[in-house]
């Protein structure tokens, strides 16, 4: 039987950092401690006009592929996910594969939000399972600078831009253990972009709207239960997970996750504090901060889990 592993693992982050106190000094209704207090944030990467979404992936893509130790020709298939495309087509997953400078591989985006890396890892993963593909590039990247009112405090002090990516390869040796996926779309007005280009104009607003309070409470419930689902198909224990990897979206819901959880803050990745939130880019730019600097090793149990707007969840128990 084949599974599918993780081989390498890659991020990038733009080279302005916007701290708390930058956006004050830039006019927004708010203070460092106010935001930290929240949200657990202190500052962000904001991508600069030049940088798209297929910029920053490409860089995260680069690191990656360099460490598998592999070529970017070995790659079969690209599943890039982001709510913040290049363009409305073709799709960010295309552009990357020509900045590689490779041909043929299908590639194609997800649309999930910040569950967006889950769900593309998943599916992934069922590609390589199957036989029809043996490597994957497999990214999650976000400039959500561009769709932020920065009038907002209440939504433009959490977001920031970055990306992450992964090489998932065939392996006689398991890796990916258990996959849950779920999206309820009835709670789509909770935190949305509800604009579209109609006859070039904006119809609606382009700007990211969000109730916060009902996000939280939504977000802890179903980040807990898709974890204790993805648990239970591969018969673990939450003490057996050596590293909870979860999107970083805000230091509370993070923090009352892994109390329901039972697990300790001390086997939890966070990087949201310097990160913000970069939906799908969040979990692999923790993922390979935490591989990086030799927390994550060989043969440990992750556990990776995200929620965002759709609403959509996931989560994904693996084998590093």
């Amino acid at each position: 039987m084949k599974y599918a592993r993780i081989t390498g693992t890659g991020s990038y982050l733009p080279p302005t950092a916007l701290s708390n106190n930058d956006l004050v000094a830039r006019g927004v209704d708010t203070s460092d401690e106010w935001v930290v207090e929240r949200t657990g944030i202190r500052s962000r990467h904001i991508a600069d006009e030049t940088q798209a979404a297929s910029d920053l992936a490409l860089e995260a893509s680069r690191a990656a592929i360099a460490s598998a130790g592999i070529t970017a020709e070995k790659i079969d298939l690209i599943i890039l996910a982001t709510s913040t495309p290049d363009y409305i087509f073709p799709s960010t997953a295309c552009l990357l594969q020509s900045k590689l400078g490779v041909r043929g591989a299908a590639a194609f985006d997800v649309q999930a939000v910040c569950s967006g890396f889950a769900y593309a890892i998943t599916v992934a993963e069922k590609f390589i399972r199957s036989g029809s593909h043996r490597c994957a590039l497999v990214v999650g990247t976000e400039v959500f600078s561009r769709i932020l009112d920065w009038n907002d405090r209440g939504t433009c002090v959490l977001f920031g831009d970055g990306a992450g990516a992964v090489i998932l390869e065939a392996s006689d040796t398991p890796g990916i253990l258990a996959s849950a996926l779920h999206a309820d779309g009835s709670y789509n007005e909770i935190l949305a972009v509800p604009g579209n280009v109609c006859g070039g104009r904006i119809i609606g607003s382009p700007f990211l709207q969000m109730d916060g309070q009902a996000v939280f409470k939504f977000a802890v419930k179903v980040l807990a239960d898709v974890a204790k689902e993805a648990l239970d198909q591969a018969g673990v224990k939450p003490e057996e997970i050596d590293w909870l990897i979860p999107h970083q979206a805000n230091i509370r819901i993070i923090q009352a996750t892994a109390k329901k959880l039972g697990m300790p803050m001390e086997k939890v990745i966070t990087t949201v504090e310097h990160h913000g939130n970069t939906s799908a880019a969040s979990i692999p730019l923790a993922l390979d901060a935490a591989v990086r600097d030799g927390r994550i090793k060989r043969g440990d149990t992750l556990l990776l889990e995200g929620v965002g707007g759709g609403f959509t969840w996931g989560a994904v128990l693996l084998k590093f």
